[in-house]
């Protein structure tokens, strides 16, 4: 596959000045061009919206956003908690016109407790347990809140994604999400990026984003016969084809009683909606790319790292395994692993 979308070899007419020139001028603009604007009202259509919750920092957020912005995305509401809400980040984020920053206050969380989700069979195995089960959970609340804001401000499309993500249009004219979406079918109510996971290529990476090159395609994206005939060679052990989802992220047009179905799905109170896969673009998603997503798994979770009581925390067996080796090995264990 072509190299990541943010890799340096799609900037080649970027020279060393560009350094002197950063965080020039008291307008918001991302260091990554020089002088290039956050234009927040555009007449340009769809409108489209990216929520994510998150608690990274603004060296993984920026770029994520400012990708983002390029291929056509409008809005970006940013439910906010640890160093993402933190005084020197969401300073920033919240002067970035077309971003909206929601803290995760006493406020908010009694608001949540009201939600209709609580009394929804479709998230019930996940209520009252601790760790990803909560996360699912949070992101669920969150996004249900997302619609409306998104609905409020004009928008047209709304996509969940984590900022470990980056949507890639392939097959799209000029590489374009809002062109993307804007060739869909006006009865489509939702469109599924299948996920490709991108592959450890060395333990030395700092930024995935632009270091990262490789990825494994979804089996949606592959010929049956590949991917069963190379399934033993390609799998190494691990019994699933990726180590972590599989299903993919959906873009889900806003209308009336659409909800959330978990992090990776919307659907619709009224109706089943009818959705489409796409061919070519899909999501990539930068899981354990840098040594550090590894180490930072002891700190996530209260569980003890045994076999039995990591069920309680990780729904995937790759998470549970990372999360014992990440409380237990020494930092050449975890290398070697």
């Amino acid at each position: 596959m072509d190299p990541s979308p943010l890799s340096p070899t799609a900037h080649r007419h970027s020279s060393s000045s560009d350094c002197v020139n950063l965080g020039r001028g008291s307008s918001p603009s991302f260091p990554y061009y020089q002088g290039w604007k956050f234009d927040s009202v555009s007449n340009l259509r769809p409108k489209i919206c990216i929520t994510t919750s998150t608690s990274a920092g603004l060296d993984q957020i920026l770029p994520w956003m400012f990708y983002h912005k390029v291929i056509g995305v409008s809005t970006f509401l940013l439910f906010v908690e640890g160093k993402a809400a933190s005084l020197d980040v969401s300073k920033v984020l919240e002067s970035i016109p077309g971003v909206k920053v929601i803290y995760r206050t006493k406020e908010l969380e009694e608001q949540q407790a009201k939600s209709r989700i609580w009394n929804e069979t479709w998230l019930s195995s996940f209520f009252y347990k601790p760790c990803n089960y909560e996360l699912f959970v949070k992101q669920s609340l969150n996004m249900e809140m997302a619609i409306v804001m998104a609905r409020d401000a004009g928008m047209e499309w709304i996509i969940h994604l984590d900022t470990d993500e980056l949507l890639h249009p392939a097959g799209a004219r000029e590489y374009s999400l809002r062109q993307l979406l804007l060739d869909v079918p006006g009865n489509v109510d939702m469109v599924i990026f299948p996920n490709y996971e991108s592959s450890v290529e060395r333990e030395d990476v700092k930024e995935p984003f632009s270091e990262v090159s490789m990825f494994k395609r979804n089996y949606d994206h592959l010929p049956k016969d590949t991917y069963f005939g190379m399934y033993k060679e390609s799998t190494r052990g691990n019994p699933n084809y990726f180590l972590t989802y599989g299903n993919g992220k959906s873009a889900a047009r806003i209308q009336d009683h659409l909800r959330p179905n978990g992090a990776h799905r919307w659907h619709n109170y009224m109706k089943t909606p009818n959705e489409i896969k796409l061919e070519e673009a899909a999501v990539l998603h930068y899981t354990y790319a840098k040594f550090s997503d590894l180490t930072s798994r002891r700190d996530r979770c209260g569980c003890k790292p045994t076999k039995e009581d990591v069920k309680r925390c990780f729904m995937l067996e790759f998470d549970r395994s990372a999360f014992i080796i990440a409380s237990t090995a020494t930092e050449e264990e975890m290398l070697n692993w």
